[in-house]
């Protein structure tokens, strides 16, 4: 049955997931409903996590060039993106989903699971330029469900300072053995390590990933001898002093806090901390995470994708598309991306933000070998993973179980 006209099947373990797929990075909250249908013209409705901007905003003011290109009008309405998933998910029950919607990438697993939004094969969105990585992380039964307008992702911040006075060289830093090494000549000059979160919420399980990747694990092996030897890492630098207590506690954002303070060789944080780093002075540079043997890890990919949602009208998909492909043309991801910290999803467009800006081709590099967190077709089953995880990391670093014995009680509850 074409997917146009299937049934919805708004589950309870779409629900679930959704109170906890969001990921770290969003901000405030907004409220409105769709209306003013009529295929073709009128108004369309946009639904984006971005309550911060507002219409006279740069991505207020796309939002009206591309509905004015589309011969529409667009009544956008940003929401908490904690909340968005939930609204689109209550929208669909009540037959009033918004024509595009731009949401979390974890979220579109979810969302195409409920029968909520159309594939791209359906909607004729054009993804041939995004990197297959990004693309991977809104792709569900083999199927793709949008195009990712950004992107986002971890990194290790360094300070060239704290690490000269230890007589560090940053190039010799290409895996965990190096890494650690680096780590214990900071805190023998007597600066400190590294600073990350470790806190018990996807925010923390997001700070982790790379690390559990970077071993080589796979999220549906959490016992594996390589997830146990990324808890182990974090483990021992807590044990050894090379990181502080307070990552069971710190957001992303009381982490920065720490590393700004100047004191700390290491940051794990990402693109959003760009400006931060600026404002705070710091001489600073920029290190992939990197993998437990060298090379690259896989950090998570944060960012979201437009959409197009189902509609009974199936009249509207056509001008949807339309809206959908300016927001994501070539021209208009530049200016977009730069608006919000992210780096581009077409090797075309991060080759220009590099050109502008040199200090974002390390990000674009992490970019590169990012991974969606809900790329193995996880879909809903991927937050019940996370949230072991999450409680393992806790479980370990507060020294109530070994990295060992943490992880097998969480493959034990994902089981």
């Amino acid at each position: 049955m074409n997917s146009f006209s299937r049934q919805r099947r708004l589950t309870a373990a779409a629900l679930t997931a959704l109170a906890v797929a969001a990921t770290a990075t969003a901000c405030s909250s907004g409220s409105d409903s769709s209306d003013g249908k009529g295929a073709g013209s009128g108004t369309y409705t946009i639904w984006d996590p971005y309550p911060q901007f507002d219409k006279n905003s740069a991505w207020g003011k796309l939002l009206d060039q591309c509905g004015t290109s589309a011969g529409v009008t667009v009544k956008r309405t940003g929401f908490d993106t904690s909340d968005l998933g939930n609204k689109a998910l209550l929208a669909a029950q009540q037959g009033h989903s918004p024509d595009v919607l731009v949401v979390d990438n974890p979220v579109v697993s979810t969302l195409a699971e409920a029968g909520v939004l159309t594939t791209t094969d359906e909607n004729k969105l054009d993804t041939s330029k995004v990197d297959p990585n990004l693309l991977a992380a809104g792709r569900f039964g083999g199927k793709a469900y949008g195009t990712p307008i950004g992107a986002n992702t971890l990194a290790l911040y360094y300070n060239k300072k704290v690490l000269k006075k230890a007589g560090v060289d940053i190039s010799s830093v290409k895996d965990w053995q190096s890494l650690t090494a680096a780590l214990a000549k900071v805190t023998a000059a007597g600066k400190k390590g590294i600073t990350f979160s470790a806190i018990g919420t996807e925010e923390g399980n997001f700070q982790f990933l790379p690390w559990f990747w970077g071993a080589g694990a796979k999220l549906t092996a959490l016992d594996s001898a390589q997830a146990v030897s990324a808890l182990s890492l974090w483990n021992d630098w807590l044990k050894h002093g090379y990181a502080p207590n307070s990552v069971l506690n710190n957001t992303q954002t009381t982490s920065w806090q720490e590393f700004a303070g100047g004191d700390y060789a290491f940051s794990e944080n990402g693109t959003w901390q760009l400006a931060a780093a600026k404002k705070a002075g710091l001489d600073y540079g920029v290190l992939p995470v990197p993998g437990a043997n060298g090379g690259n890890a896989a950090a998570a990919v944060g960012g979201e994708f437009v959409t197009v949602p189902v509609q009974k009208d199936t009249g509207r998909y056509a001008t949807a598309r339309k809206l959908a492909t300016c927001l994501t043309s070539t021209d208009n991801l530049y200016n977009t991306d730069t608006t919000l910290s992210y780096v581009a999803p077409t090797s075309e467009v991060q080759a220009k933000q590099v050109a502008a800006n040199a200090e974002l081709k390390p990000w674009v590099d992490a970019v590169k070998a990012a991974k969606g967190r809900t790329s193995d077709d996880l879909g809903t089953k991927y937050p019940k993973i996370s949230e072991q995880i999450w409680k393992a990391v806790q479980s370990a670093l507060s020294g109530s179980k070994s990295p060992k014995d943490a992880l097998s009680a969480a493959q034990s509850t994902v089981k």
